[in-house]
Formats: structure tokens, sequence, C-alpha cells
């Protein structure tokens, strides 16, 4: 029986009222918050939203890092019958003007000064902005409100009226906004139910035999479907604990702190991870190194047998326990039973390196349009494989189309693009195929694998159609490389675009290079660096077709990332932005 997300929340309020919902470092303290308390202030704040005039229908656009404030205002928005719209806290005062515009905010509701000023500078222009909610400290302004002033605003609004707009709402209407992160063009508004998210949680949950006692660290931007999945809505259904990272620098010591049940990941946070082990790694003994690289052979001989439900290799539980376990420990995630990557290709030079260590890091594929996850594969003998994406969640359907796109169908569809309706219509058909504009096959199993974004292959001057993703994840499996760009559109032949890892480029220089580089810049400058890189580049052309190999690259003085504007808030590559921030260097390679 479908169901709303106020509904969800009180069954869950009122069954786990005692038990710990959410933690939050203040002070150097984790300080808990209980289901019942966690409940009771959405319901305050949600009396205080409409005394400040939130209207039904209309927005409440948060921008903040990851904290029970921001997950509260999402949820209180949705009990007052309005449409939360999160904004990335990188996105600039015009970004932000854009998304509280389009989605019609009557409040915002900010972290800090520094997200307060953005608001401050647009607001003028925002004809349905009622109010500002500051989540922690205070401002002079009359129409900025502190946090501690929402209790006495509730006063304002009885019970029963937030009641009538609470049972106003149907499990089929909006209730959530999420803006796309925009890799092409202005972000769009995609329009998700009540239904959309309590369908897709349960599924998934059920899949990965998820419980009450699962732990949760919430760090990747709230503003995207795939967190707010994972650590805002599924607890509420779970009645399970979340934990909020201090921030993504902090992580690391977060999870020793926590240590998670559940870790989700985006594929530069794996990436990160293996990095830093890698560089540790090659500080060890020679006797050290040796079990390593033994204890990791089993490891992967080991991951591959658990896929296929064959017997573990002899001495693998030595290798577990001389290696694997005390790894697991040292990253916080000993008793963590499941670890996905998801919002991004990952290279399967990283799937390996974890599955080498005992951590089978299984893909989830999905994206805003379907709620979410559209496939989950769960570390289980038959039911995940590394490399692919898994089977599609229970009760929808996936095929792939005649171009290779994948096509999905069911409950997780959102039900269109908010004040956008041609994009709507091109992207679910008449028959209610939501077209991804992902290319991919599906496998005998029903295994999803993604080979490339459609309108990011590569078409050459010689009308050869190159997937660039395949092809990075080879190339970033170079150690030294964090990131790769294959550049070859309306061109004779591919070049790439390079970012070397910061903490291993004076290593890596001095030990294989014979290299006096000490940084990126350097090692750009350098003959002998770049010879080094050829050669390791040459080896990758090997396992390529020669049409896909590439003949030139150029080392960037420095990594790709969000404040250049070359990623979105998930890390994902924004190849348009590349290729005009880059151009010089593009050419250069082409004269």
């Amino acid at each position: 029986m479908k169901t709303t997300i106020m509904e969800a929340m009180k069954k869950t309020a009122d069954k786990y009222a005692n038990k710990v919902a959410l933690h939050m470092k203040i002070g150097g303290e984790w300080k808990e918050t209980t289901w019942g308390e966690y409940y009771n202030q959405v319901r305050i704040t949600a009396r205080a939203f409409i005394a400040l005039g939130l209207e039904q229908g209309k927005a409440v656009s948060i921008l903040g890092n990851n904290c029970p404030q921001w997950f509260i205002s999402d949820l209180a928005g949705i009990f007052a019958g309005a449409v939360p719209g999160g904004i990335y806290t990188t996105n600039s005062p015009e970004q932000c003007k854009y998304v509280a515009e389009h989605s019609e905010a009557n409040i915002a509701v900010v972290e800090n000064a520094e997200q307060l000023d953005k608001f401050k500078q647009i607001r003028d222009q925002l004809p349905d902005l009622k109010a500002i909610v500051l989540m922690n400290g205070s401002d002079p302004d009359d129409n900025v409100y502190a946090w501690s002033d929402l209790s006495k605003l509730a006063e304002k609004v009885s019970e029963d009226e937030l009641e009538k707009r609470i049972k106003a709402q149907k499990p089929d209407d909006t209730c959530t906004l999420i803006y796309t992160s925009g890799t092409t063009g202005m972000p769009k508004g995609v329009m998700i139910s009540h239904d959309n998210i309590i369908y897709v949680a349960n599924q998934t949950l059920s899949l990965m035999d998820a419980g009450p006692d699962e732990h949760i660290i919430s760090y990747l931007p709230l503003s995207h479907i795939a967190e707010q999945v994972v650590s805002l809505h599924g607890p509420y259904i779970l009645g399970c604990t979340v934990w909020f990272a201090e921030s993504i620098d902090q992580l690391g010591e977060n999870l020793v702190e926590v240590h998670p049940t559940v870790f989700v990941g985006v594929p530069r946070v794996w990436e990160k991870i293996q990095a830093k082990m890698m560089t540790a790694g090659a500080q060890n003994s020679p006797l050290k190194k040796k079990i390593a690289a033994w204890a990791r052979k089993k490891g992967l001989e080991g991951g591959y047998a658990h896929q296929k439900g064959e017997p573990m290799p002899f001495l693998y539980g030595l290798a577990n326990k001389l290696v694997f376990s005390k790894v697991r420990e040292k990253l916080g995630l000993d008793r963590c039973k499941i670890f996905v990557s998801t919002a991004a290709p990952i290279s399967m030079d990283t799937l390996e390196f974890f599955l080498s260590l005992g951590i089978p890091i299984t893909e989830v594929y999905g994206m805003s349009e379907c709620t979410g996850p559209g496939t989950v594969s769960v570390p289980e003998p038959f039911k995940y494989e590394t490399g692919w994406a898994g089977p599609a969640i229970v009760g929808t359907e996936m095929k792939i189309a005649d171009d290779g796109e994948v096509l999905m169908r069911g409950r997780h569809v959102f039900k269109g693009y908010f004040k956008n309706e041609a994009a709507t219509k091109e992207t679910i058909d008449e028959d209610g195929w939501l077209h991804s504009g992902d290319v991919g096959i599906i496998d005998d199993r029903n295994f999803l694998k993604i080979t490339d974004r459609k309108k990011e292959l590569i078409i050459t001057a010689g009308g050869e159609n190159i997937p660039p993703q395949v092809i990075e994840g080879k190339l970033k499996a170079i150690p030294v490389l964090s990131q790769a760009v294959v550049i070859g559109e309306k061109r004779k032949y591919l070049t790439a675009l390079f970012t070397l890892d910061p903490e291993k480029v004076e290593q890596v220089a001095a030990d294989e290079a014979g290299s006096p580089a000490k940084d990126s810049a350097s090692a750009a400058r350098c003959e002998k660096f770049n010879a080094y890189l050829q050669e390791k580049v040459d080896e990758v052309n090997k396992t390529l077709a020669r049409v896909q190999t590439i003949k030139k690259f150029v080392i960037l003085p420095q990594e790709l990332s969000i404040e250049g504007n070359e990623l979105t808030p998930t890390m994902k590559l924004k190849r348009r932005i590349v290729n005009e921030k880059y151009a010089k260097e593009i050419e250069s390679m082409y004269q």
C-alpha cells in the first residue's frame, strides 16, 4: 500500500522514540538526538515555516553542509505541504538565485554568514521569498531568523493547522525537488513523489538486508538524490542511526570514530582512499610489502571466487587475519557489511584494489530521475560482479534501446521536470520508459554494465564512436595519475589531459622516472617524467583498439576541482567546461 513520508516517519518515531536517530559533533563531542525528539523538531519547524508564510506547493531552499538542521528543514518543508529544494554549498549567488526563483521558494534556510551573504545579494530578485532562516548564529536583519527563533514562531500555528496540511497530501504528490548538478546547461528540477521515495528506499533497504541497527555516515552533498536516499530517507524507514561527518576532509577520522555498517562513496572518494593507502604502503619495510603483495593476490582470487559461489583459495583466512582485517579496522570499516560506489563510473583498477583487500565495492547505478538507484548489487554470491552494476531494483523494468541507451520503467521513475514539459517529454516516452542518456549492456543474469554517456561518446573525424570513460578508467590505473580526460571530438586522433596525484609525484619521479620533479608543474615540464608517463600510456594503448589509442597527452599543473568549475558537486566531469578552459593545451596536441 502506498504511503506518505509523514506516515512513514511517524511510525518509526512511535516505535523507536528513545532510540538515537542522529549524532552531530559539537565542541568536539558527539551530541545525540532521539527519534522522538527528531520527529517533534520536524513538526515544530514545519509550524514555524507556516508562520513565516510558507505556502502549500511553494518551496524551501536549503543551502548548507550535512547536519540535523538540513534534515529537519527538508522534512519540515514536506510536512508543511511545500517542496524542499537543496542548493549545493559551492553554488554562486547567481546559481542560488536560479534554483530559488525557479522553485518559487518562500523560505531559504542557510548554514552560516557566508551562505547568508549569497541570499542577501539576490533576495531583491526573488519575489516569492518571505524569510531566511539561519542554521547557526544570528543576524540583525529583520527578515533573517535564527534557528532558536523557530520554537517561538511555531506557537503562532496550531497542531491542527499542520495536521490539515499533512492530511491534504497524497502518496503520488510531488514532495521534493532535486536540481540536477548541470553537466550540460542549466539544472532542471526533478519532481519526486512521496511514493517514489518510499518505494525506492524500501526496495533498496530490503535488498541490502538493512535493519534498525545500521550506522550510516552522512557526508556527500544532500542536494544529491543518492545522499538523500541513503542518509535522509532510508533511516526514518529503518529507525537506524545517522552520524554527520565534520567535513569531507575529516571523513577519514570520523570513519574511525563511527565505524559505519554501510558506507557509500563516489568514485573520487574511493580513489583518494586508495591513493593514501598506496602512499602509506610504499613506506613499509620490504618484508611487510611482500606479505601485503601475497595477501592481495589471495584477496583478489578470493573476491572473484566468492562472487561465483566457489570455495575460497587456500590460506585466504590467514591473509584476512594478517592484512585485510587490519586494513578495515584502520579505515574504520571493520563492521561495514556493504561498501557502495555510486554517482559516476569507477575504474576497474580501484574496484580490484579494494577487492584484493577484502573490501568488495558494489556498484549502484541510477540518476535523480529514477529517485536514485535503478540497479543495486549486494556482496553475496551470484548477486554481484566487480565492474557490473547489478540487477534492476525489484518491481521495475530495464532494457537496452536499439541505439544502446539504458531505459527504465516503474514506480521509481520521477513525475517530470518542474515547469519544463518539453524536457519531460524528451526524457519519458509515451510508454513510460525513462531514457537515461547512458549507454550500457544487460547480460543473461540481468546485470547492467554502463559503458558510457550517450552525449559523451566521442565521434572522431573518421566517424568512429569512441566511449571515453572506458579509456579514462584504464588510464587512471596508472598509479601517479589522479584524473584523465580523453579528447577527440571531430579530430583525427585521440589525445588526453592528465592531472597528477600530488601525494605521489615526488616519490614516483625519484624512484621510477629518474626525474627531479617535485610537483605537478615541474613534472609537466620535465622530459624524463613525460618519457616515463609515455611508457605507461603505451602499455595502456596495447589493450585498446587502434582508433582508441592515445597519441599525445598534456599534464595539467593542478587537479580538476569543484572550485575550478571542472567538476560537479558530486565530482562528475564537466567535459564542455574542461574543453573550453584548456582549449590552448588541447590545440597544442593537434598542431
